[in-house]
């Protein structure tokens, strides 16, 4: 990568990822890396310009207080930073950061820039220019095998890896009976017809939920998710020539949630913990290193609709973490109908550009209720609707009483076995944004 950066050494803080977008955010590159980097290793990296030491509440890990090993301070050669952490010999110690990315720009501006050096040279041409070039260097004469589910993340990759190399690029839709109403029709649509991609089509609905009968563990249902989706694409890959590499839309923070030395597993995500120990592919991943903001700005760069870079997010795992528990049929049918008449009430009323992710997920418990004049013991349908910048935290969209009265009024009317709708109202932190 051409671009000038600063490296942030991960000790122990719950704002590394704020912190790196605020950077990013000034033009200038960042990276976060684990506390005990060597000198050499950090040396080793491309156009260093200075080192941000982030502490935190997390800076003592089983008894032991961490620190970075004494030779980044005495033998790495670059200036040093050090934000809510009290090490001496630090130039600059800042107060503990907040999440206000504004403050924290201004907070780190002068050492970026005055005492680093670094060339405000961070932005997304450069990125896809550099992307394209390693794509290239990585994959060379040889295929990609993607996992194109048709959300932004897989959407993006799929434009970056036709930009890099043409035809080699194939592309694979897995309906895993997780998708969201009409979703896999629609990604046939968009991509097989009007882009034109190589596209496979593979309905495995029974195959998935046959595998996830009676599994009830949120981590084991991503696992078993994960797995099955690397299995399939092996198999579509037995059909083809030369296909030795897996594309895939990971983001930066789907790394970090699925644990860092330092911060304990949010959960996993199946493009980062479940991919088996038999994995046949090497890993193609241009997006690792991006915050969703920036996967839609990248989308942008390349080209992509509006309307595509600015979809709903959608987790890999589908409607599998939606359908809260040991997943069934009719349950999963409740789960797909209600965030259908969600989508659409609330792009009828103008949320669906306002709001960054709504949808419903329906619990492994029921209640009691009446409906046509009887005793009834159903579901609970649970709304869901919050706003982020970088998917780390979030907040709740505060929806007119008239809007959540119609939908709940359709939910009630229009949906099998439920008797009420909820609406959750817990940010991020302490909750996640999908419930599993």
């Amino acid at each position: 990568m051409k671009q000038d950066m600063i490296v942030i050494l991960d000790l122990g803080s719950h704002e590394n990822t704020v912190l790196a977008r605020a950077i990013r955010a000034l033009g200038v590159y960042s990276e976060i890396y684990p506390h005990d980097i060597t000198a050499a290793e950090l040396k080793a990296l491309p156009n260093v310009k200075g080192i941000v030491i982030n502490g935190g509440p997390n800076h003592v890990v089983d008894g032991v207080s961490i620190d970075v090993l004494p030779e980044i301070y005495e033998e790495a050669g670059f200036p040093v930073m050090a934000a809510g952490h009290d090490k001496a010999l630090c130039e600059v110690k800042l107060p503990q950061f907040t999440d206000d990315v504004e403050a924290i720009k201004e907070a780190v501006k002068s050492f970026v820039f005055d005492t680093c050096k670094a060339e405000a040279n961070w932005n997304m041409t450069n990125f896809v220019n550099d992307q394209i070039e390693l794509i290239r260097r990585q994959v060379g004469d040889r295929k990609v095998l993607l996992a194109l589910s048709g959300g932004v993340d897989s959407s993006v990759v799929a434009a970056l890896l036709l930009k890099a190399i043409g035809d080699k690029l194939v592309c694979v839709h897995v309906n895993h009976g997780l998708m969201r109403k009409g979703e896999s029709e629609a990604v046939v649509e968009i991509f097989g017809k009007e882009l034109k991609a190589n596209l496979i089509y593979v309905d495995a609905t029974d195959r998935f939920l046959s595998k996830l009968e009676n599994v009830a563990d949120p981590e084991q249902k991503r696992k078993i998710i994960g797995g099955e989706f690397i299995r399939v694409f092996e198999e579509e890959a037995r059909k083809l020539d030369g296909i030795d590499f897996l594309g895939q839309g990971t983001i930066y923070p789907d790394i970090v949630e699925s644990g860092t030395k330092t911060a304990k597993m949010v959960k996993s995500h199946h493009n980062v913990g479940g991919l088996p120990e038999d994995l046949q592919f090497e890993l193609v991943e241009p997006l690792r290193q991006l915050f969703k903001d920036e996967v839609r700005a990248c989308g942008v760069e390349l080209g992509l609709p509006y309307e595509m870079v600015y979809r709903q997010p959608f987790p890999g795992p589908g409607l599998g973490v939606r359908c809260l528990g040991a997943i069934t049929r009719d349950r999963l049918e409740a789960v797909r109908e209600s965030d259908a008449i969600l989508r659409e009430e609330f792009q009828r009323a103008g949320l669906d550009k306002k709001v960054w992710q709504y949808f419903t997920v329906v619990p492994d418990f029921k209640s009691v209720g009446v409906r046509d004049n009887a005793r009834s013991f159903d579901w609970p349908v649970i709304i869901r609707a919050v706003n982020t910048v970088d998917a780390m935290t979030a907040t709740i969209e505060p929806v007119d009483w008239p809007i959540l009265m119609k939908i709940t009024d359709r939910i009630l009317k229009e949906v099998k076995n439920v008797n009420r709708v909820c609406y959750d109202m817990s940010p991020k932190p302490n909750a996640t944004i999908e419930w599993e």
